[in-house]
């Protein structure tokens, strides 16, 4: 029971990472539309390839990981 409440509190980890990136994306594109300076597109859009390696490594750390006790087996 605990192992499902712990990935429940990932999930909504994930989902407002998955936000985050979602936001930057909207943002960069809506600034790049309105002629803004290049370096703040520029740092919306490093920000979101971050986001988005913050993601996966999350998503591969928890939902794809082995735990150690399966590991030694």
């Amino acid at each position: 029971m605990h192992n499902e409440t712990h990935f429940k509190e990932i999930d909504v980890a994930l989902m407002y990472v998955e936000e985050a990136r979602s936001r930057a994306e909207r943002a960069a594109t809506a600034l790049r539309g309105a002629g803004a300076e290049p370096h703040l597109v520029e740092a919306l859009d490093e920000a979101r390839a971050e986001l988005s390696s913050t993601q996966k490594r999350l998503l591969q750390r928890t939902h794809f990981a082995v735990p150690n006790a399966q590991a030694t087996l």
